[in-house]
C-alpha cells in the first residue's frame, strides 16, 4: 500500500508564542512545494493557537503535544482533546516517552487519551519505545507489544483509520544515538505484524509507523529507505526551520 510519507516535529517545551510563530511561518514558506510528503508541528499549548492560525491555508498541520482524557471539570491545568481541536489542531502526540518517564502516564491513562482524542476528530500520534535497560534485558518487543496492546484496548478498527504509530526507543531520544538500521527495521515490521494480528491486515497496510529517536538530516535518508518507516517524528532539529527543511526533503 501506498502510505504519504509523515515528517512530524515534536518543539517540546521550547518556544515562546512569537518564536513559535516566526519559525512556523518561515517553515511554511520552505515547505511551499512540498507535494507528497505531510508535515506537522507539535508546538507547546500556549503556542498552539498563535501557530494553527499563522499556518491556515498552508501545508504544515498543527499537533498538540499532549491532552487529558477528561472532557471538562475541575482538572486544573489540564487541556481536554475539544479545546485542542478548537485551537487548531488536526494531530496530537499521546504517550510520549518523557510523559511516561516525568509524568507517570501509564499503558491505561494513554489509552483513555486515544479514545478521548478519536472522540473529538482528532488524530493520534500514539508513541512507544523501550528503554535501555528494557533492550539489554532482551524485552524490547514484550514492553513494545504490551504497549501497543493496552494503548489501543477495546477501540475497534473503524475507529482507527486515522491512527500514527510513533517507535522511539528512550535511550536514542536526545542522546545523539540512533537506533541501527537493521534494528529498526527490525522494531518496524514487528509492529506492522502486531497491528494486523490485533486488527487486519488492511489495518496494518494502512497505518503510518514513524520512527523518532535523534533524527538528523545526516541519517533520515537511510531510515526512510527502510520498508516499514512512513516517517520521522523529529525533536531538536525540529525547532530549525532550515535543518528541520532537510530531514522533510530527504529525497532530494
Amino acid at each position: 500500500m501506498n502510505r504519504r510519507p509523515f515528517i512530524a516535529g515534536n518543539w517540546k517545551m521550547y518556544k515562546t508564542g512569537p518564536e513559535a510563530v516566526q519559525t512556523a511561518t518561515q517553515l511554511a514558506g520552505l515547505c511551499s512545494n512540498i507535494k507528497n510528503t505531510e508535515v506537522m508541528i507539535a508546538p507547546t499549548n500556549l503556542s498552539l493557537p498563535l501557530v494553527a492560525q499563522a499556518l491556515k491555508n498552508t501545508d504544515v498541520k498543527v499537533g498538540a503535544q499532549n491532552l487529558y482524557f477528561e472532557k471538562q471539570g475541575a482538572f486544573t491545568g489540564e487541556v481536554s482533546a475539544d479545546m485542542i481541536k478548537a485551537a487548531g489542531a488536526e494531530y496530537t502526540l499521546i504517550g510520549h516517552s518523557e510523559r511516561r518517564q516525568y509524568f507517570g502516564e501509564t499503558d491505561e491513562s494513554v489509552c483513555q487519551k486515544i479514545k478521548a482524542s478519536l472522540g473529538a476528530g482528532l488524530k493520534p500520534v500514539f508513541c512507544i519505545g523501550e528503554t535501555k535497560e528494557q533492550r539489554e534485558q532482551g524485552n524490547t518487543y514484550f514492553v513494545l507489544d504490551k504497549q501497543v496492546s493496552d494503548g489501543l484496548k477495546g477501540l475497534g478498527l473503524g475507529e482507527l483509520s486515522d491512527l500514527v504509530l510513533a517507535y522511539e526507543p528512550v535511550w536514542a531520544i536526545g542522546t545523539g544515538l540512533t537506533a541501527g538500521i537493521e534494528q529498526v527495521e527490525k522494531v518496524h515490521k514487528h509492529l506492522r505484524s502486531l497491528l494486523e494480528k490485533l486488527f487486519s491486515s488492511d489495518l496494518a497496510d494502512r497505518t503510518r509507523i514513524l520512527y523518532g529517536g535523534s533524527v538528523k538530516p545526516e541519517n533520515v535518508k537511510d531510515l526512510m529507505g527502510i520498508e516499514d518507516v512512513d516517517g520521522a517524528l523529529v525533536g531538536g532539529a525540529s525547532l530549525d526551520a532550515e535543518k528541520f527543511i532537510n530531514i522533510i526533503k530527504y529525497n532530494e
